[in-house]
């Protein structure tokens, strides 16, 4: 009977590998010589993808084609169409009409601005509320209106004030017991809403923003009736401006009305703060508008003063010299 393998071949091999532990040890260095060569391959083909890259031709986008022949086509391929504001409203209601979809859905505007100035500065992001000609909804927003005079406090309440009241509201408002939509204030009470500063930020009452006065009637309409829209992502405006059912002429309204109060924000001597308007209902795509007539003319009227004022410096001149 043959004697097992491992004993045949290599005789005492476990005693010699107890005796000699150092050969064990010895094996890792080969290892280290196939990471190197690993490394080099890696590096290599780093090298190679760089040129294969280098050597792809760039593809370049052919230049936008103007209009499309036909009712389809690939939209990638031309320009987006841009429309005059009446022309985009009557779409519009078209599109709702084919679609068989709500007639009394919001309208939308997405407003995108050019906040730049001149020396890197730029226009801070703001926000603003807006008394539309054409009321589109019967939601009224929450006032709260800061007096401690009686006459005054049932003024509001007769005018749909939500909460009337003095400094004892203070702590509930830095607890957020008290939450409503805008707080108007009448001047002798300022002095004690300090501590409301930087909790209330843009909403503490001031006459800059119209929430600061004696007219409490003015006021209180002003802001529950008003439309608020705010900046978002820096440089764009959401906001929903009137409903598709009604006519035309008033959503022309309203949506210029909102466009005026942006404009103010950046003086009249920039660039238009408006660089980009786009107008849908709730369930129609985005069309955008073409700017001509709906920014108010500012610059063109300063331009006039100015081209009347040096004819009228240069006629006297012309004058004396006749003479």
């Amino acid at each position: 009977v043959l004697a097992p393998r491992r004993a045949w071949v290599f005789p005492g091999f476990d005693q010699r590998l107890a005796a000699a532990p150092a050969l064990v040890s010895a094996a890792p260095p080969p290892r280290l010589y196939a990471a190197a060569a690993k490394k080099t391959v890696k590096k290599g083909s780093q090298k190679t993808k760089q040129e294969e890259t280098k050597k792809k031709p760039i593809t370049r986008r052919r230049p936008l084609m103007s209009k499309p022949v036909d009712d389809v086509y690939l939209t990638w391929y031309y320009e987006r169409p841009s429309y005059d504001l009446e022309e985009a409203v009557g779409m519009l209601k078209k599109f709702q009409q084919l679609d068989f979809t709500h007639p009394k859905q919001f309208v939308y505007i997405n407003v995108f601005l050019d906040m730049a100035l001149q020396k890197k500065k730029k226009v801070d992001p703001f926000a603003s509320t807006v008394l539309l000609p054409y009321r589109f909804t019967d939601e009224t927003n929450k006032v709260l209106v800061f007096t401690e005079n009686e006459e005054e406090a049932e003024i509001a309440r007769e005018n749909g004030a939500a909460i009337v009241g003095g400094v004892e509201l203070i702590k509930w408002i830095l607890e957020d017991e008290i939450q409503v939509d805008f707080y108007v204030a009448v001047p002798a009470i300022m002095p004690k809403l300090i501590p409301l500063r930087n909790k209330l930020r843009r909403k503490y009452p001031s006459t800059k923003r119209h929430s600061l006065g004696h007219d409490i009637p003015k006021m209180l309409q002003f802001f529950r009736e008003g439309l608020e829209y705010v900046v978002e992502d820096e440089n764009i405006i959401k906001t929903r401006i009137a409903r598709l059912d009604m006519p035309t002429e008033q959503i022309i309204a309203n949506l210029k009305t909102v466009i005026h109060d942006i404009c103010t924000f950046k003086p009249s001597n920039y660039d238009p703060v408006v660089r980009r308007l786009v107008i849908r209902s709730s369930t129609s795509e985005g069309l955008l508008l073409k700017l001509g007539g709906i920014l108010p003319q500012v610059e063109k009227v300063e331009e006039e003063e100015e081209q009347n004022a040096e004819d009228d410096e240069e006629k006297p001149a012309q004058e004396s010299v006749s003479t």
